[in-house]
C-alpha cells in the first residue's frame, strides 16, 4: 500500500543517498576544524579583552571600524601557516631548523619561550582577577588553574584537549549578552565607524595597542604544531582556511562586542578612571546592566579566555622548542623518556608564570619588557613565513598571482608595524 504524502529521504533512493553524502561531507569537514578556531579565540586574551574595554570606555565606537579592518590581517598571516602546516606535515620549528638552520632554529625557539611566559604572566593576571571578582584569592585560583592546564597535556588526546579549549573559549561569548544588555545605540555604533581621530595621542596609543594584539609569534607555532598533531593533510585546505576566517572573524567580533558594551556604558559618564582591571571593568559594565551580571559575564569571559590563552600559549612554545631539538612532541602518546623535553617545557612555562604572579613581581615592567619583545620578533616571524612558504612549499602550493602580491603587502605592513612599535615602546621606556 502506498503512503501518500511522505517524501522518502533514506540512504535506499537516490536523493537520500545524496543527502547522506552532503551530511558526511559537512560532518567530516567540521570534524577537520579547531585548529584555526581555538588560535584565534586565544588571540582575545586578557590582555586585549582589557584594551578593547578601555577603546570603547575612552573612546566610544571610534575602534570599531579598526577591528573590522585587522579581519584580513588575521586571515592572511594564519592561512600562509595553514599551508605549511597541511603541505609539509611539519610544525614551525621543524621547518625553521630544516630549511634555515639548527641555530635559527635555536634562537627562534628560545625567543618563543621567553614571549610565551610573558603572556602567560598576563594570562595568570587574567586568571587572578576574574577568581577576585567572586571573591576568591589568587592564592587559590592560580594554583587550581595550573593544576588543571597541566593536566591536561597528560590526557593522551589532542582531539580531547582541543575541545576543551573550544570550551573554554565559548565563554568569551558572554560579551554578546553584555553587549545586548548595555542596550548601545546602534545609530551612534554606526557613527563611530566614521569618527577616526588621528589627531589624538590617546586615540593613536589604544590604536597600537589593538593592532599589536593581532598577531604573536606563538598564534604561528601552535596552529602549525595543531594541524600537525590532528594529523591533517592537503586534502584539509579548504575546510582549515574557512575555519581560520571564522576564527577570525569571531575573534573581532568578540573584540567588538566588548568595545560596544563599554562604549555604551560610558556614555553620558565622567570617567574617573582608566579600565586596567578586571573588577574595574566590573565596576564600569555594572554602572549599566548591574553589579551581579557584570561580575557573571565579564568574569566567565576574561577566566575563560584567560585559560585559554595559557594553553595555547604554552603549547606552541612547548611544540616549537620540540621541533627544534627534536623531542617527541605529540599530545596523543604517553610521556616518554623521549618526550620528557617537551612535557617539562610545558609544565615549567606554567609554573614559572603562576610562581611569578604569585611573588609579585614587577609586572608591569615584565610587560613592557614582553610588549617590545612581541614587536620585535613579528617582523622576523613573519619575513620567516614568507621565507618558508617559498622555500618549504612547492610551485603548485605557493601562493600566486594578485594573492601573493595582496599578502606581501599585509604581511610587510604589519612587520613594518612590529618594527616601529618595539622601536617606540623601547624609546619610551628608556
Amino acid at each position: 500500500m502506498r503512503t501518500m504524502g511522505v517524501a522518502r529521504d533514506d540512504a535506499s533512493t537516490p536523493a537520500g543517498a545524496f543527502a547522506a553524502r552532503r551530511r558526511g561531507a559537512a560532518l567530516g569537514a567540521l570534524a577537520v576544524w579547531g585548529p584555526g578556531l581555538v588560535v584565534m579565540l586565544a588571540d582575545t586574551d586578557a590582555g586585549s579583552l582589557v584594551t578593547a574595554a578601555q577603546s570603547g570606555w575612552q573612546f566610544g565606537y571610534g575602534l570599531v571600524l579598526a577591528q573590522l579592518a585587522l579581519v584580513p590581517a588575521l586571515f592572511v598571516v594564519q592561512e600562509i601557516v595553514v599551508r605549511l602546516g597541511l603541505f609539509t606535515g611539519l610544525g614551525q620549528g621543524a621547518l625553521i631548523r630544516r630549511h634555515l638552520g639548527r641555530s635559527w632554529g635555536v634562537i627562534a625557539g628560545l625567543a618563543l619561550f621567553a614571549s610565551s611566559l610573558g603572556a602567560l604572566l598576563s594570562e595568570f593576571v587574567g586568571v587572578a582577577g576574574a577568581g577576585e571578582a567572586f571573591g576568591v584569592s589568587k592564592w587559590l585560583s592560580i594554583p587550581v588553574a595550573t593544576a588543571f592546564l597541566v593536566t591536561l597535556a597528560f590526557t593522551r588526546s589532542y582531539r580531547r584537549v582541543e575541545r576543551v579549549a573550544l570550551g573554554l573559549g565559548l565563554a568569551e561569548l558572554a560579551f554578546i549578552p553584555a553587549m545586548l544588555a548595555a542596550r548601545p545605540r546602534w545609530a551612534d555604533v554606526a557613527h563611530g565607524l566614521t569618527r577616526v581621530p588621528l589627531a589624538d595621542r590617546s586615540y593613536l596609543i589604544l590604536l597600537a595597542a589593538n593592532v599589536g594584539a593581532v598577531i604573536m609569534p606563538w598564534m604561528i607555532f601552535y596552529q602549525q604544531g595543531a594541524i600537525v598533531d590532528k594529523g591533517l593533510g592537503p586534502s584539509s585546505l579548504r575546510s582549515e582556511r574557512r575555519d581560520t576566517l571564522v576564527g577570525a572573524l569571531s575573534t573581532q567580533a568578540i573584540m567588538i562586542a566588548v568595545i560596544v558594551a563599554f562604549a555604551a556604558s560610558s556614555h553620558g559618564r565622567e570617567h574617573a578612571y582608566a579600565l586596567r582591571t578586571v573588577s574595574q571593568m566590573v565596576s564600569a559594565l555594572g554602572a549599566t546592566i548591574g553589579a551581579g551580571l557584570a561580575r557573571v559575564l565579564v568574569g566567565a569571559a576574561v577566566l575563560g579566555a584567560s585559560l585559554l590563552a595559557a594553553l595555547v600559549v604554552s603549547l606552541a612554545a612547548s611544540w616549537g622548542l620540540s621541533e627544534v631539538f627534536g623531542w617527541s612532541h605529540s599530545l596523543n602518546d604517553a610521556p616518554s623518556r623521549s618526550s620528557a623535553g617537551f612535557y617539562a617545557t610545558y609544565i615549567l612555562s606554567h609554573v614559572l608564570g603562576a610562581a611569578l604572579v604569585l611573588a609579585r613581581v614587577n609586572i608591569v615592567s615584565l610587560a613592557v619588557d614582553v610588549e617590545v619583545l612581541n614587536a620585535l620578533l613579528l617582523p622576523l616571524v613573519l619575513v620567516t613565513l614568507l621565507v618558508l612558504e617559498r622555500r618549504a612549499l612547492s610551485p603548485t602550493e605557493q601562493l600566486r598571482g594578485l594573492s601573493r602580491r595582496v599578502v606581501t603587502l599585509i604581511v610587510g605592513a604589519l612587520a613594518l608595524y612590529g618594527l616601529l612599535s618595539g622601536v617606540g615602546v623601547l624609546h619610551a621606556a628608556l
